[in-house]
């Protein structure tokens, strides 16, 4: 393969030397239970990983079951870097971690650039850490899989909606949405506002998250919106803030795990 994306992050948010990178999720992944049953979607924070990376093992522990045949990863997270309307493809063949490279599904990404609101930005993909810091953790707890990884600009949650409900389903398809919570509060007001964030998308009531709720509000509003259509629930896992992990308290950026099983 000659067109990969690199990483971006790596160094910074998650160790670059690969065997510091596979002990540092398998510290995180043997904290927490696995499940008999692999979740169909999740939600997880995308943070350093010293900060977030036991909330998101808490949901990636479950992939662990026997039960587990995925194959495909439909990966969305907010872009932080450039402003866009709609969401973002990449033309690469493959995303790279210290862990290797996993290709992109060229099938899957045929099957959606037929929606209006779907285009290449490979400017959105370049820099964009929401999507990176996800994949040493698939790579360590699923076997091999192509990877659909998309990068959501403003885009309304029926339209993001209509995308997932082609994946939504199949035996060997996972969605996995990255979002962090709140951001840049004291300890306290953080507890307050993501314990209101989680109920309300366990209600599923997705007109009401903002993006002071969440960053990635604009995948997680499209999973709640396919929830609420499918009559699914959404279960929190794990909810925790940087002040529980590796960050004071005065100054704190909420984390949340949820699954649809």
């Amino acid at each position: 393969m000659h067109n990969i994306r690199l990483p971006a992050v790596t160094g910074s948010f998650y160790p670059d030397q690969p065997e510091i990178l596979k002990t540092m999720i398998s510290d995180y992944l043997q904290r927490t239970a696995s499940a008999e049953k692999a979740p169909q979607a999740i939600i997880v924070p995308h943070a350093g990983y010293i900060y977030s990376g036991e909330i998101a093992a808490s949901a990636y522990a479950r992939l662990q079951s026997k039960y587990c045949r995925i194959k495909r990863v439909v990966l969305l997270g907010p872009s932080h870097k450039v402003g866009f309307t709609g969401l973002a493809l990449s033309h690469a063949e493959a995303f790279r971690t210290p862990l290797g490279d996993i290709p992109l599904d060229a099938e899957a990404t045929a099957s959606i650039t037929h929606f209006p609101f779907v285009e290449y930005r490979e400017q959105a993909h370049l820099l964009e850490h929401s999507l990176e810091v996800q994949l040493p953790f698939l790579q360590m707890t699923l076997d091999s899989f192509k990877l659909l990884p998309i990068v959501a600009g403003d885009c309304p949650a029926e339209l993001i909606e209509e995308l997932l409900e082609l994946f939504y389903g199949q035996d060997e398809t996972l969605i996995v949405i990255s979002s962090d919570l709140s951001h840049f509060h004291d300890y306290q007001t953080a507890q307050r506002l993501d314990r209101q964030t989680s109920r309300v998308i366990e209600q599923l009531e997705y007109q009401l998250l903002d993006y002071d709720s969440a960053c990635g509000r604009v995948p997680v509003s499209g999973l709640m919106a396919l929830a609420q259509k499918k009559s699914l629930q959404i279960e929190t896992i794990d909810l925790r803030n940087s002040g529980d992990t590796a960050g004071d308290k005065s100054h704190v950026v909420g984390y949340g795990a949820y699954v649809i099983n």
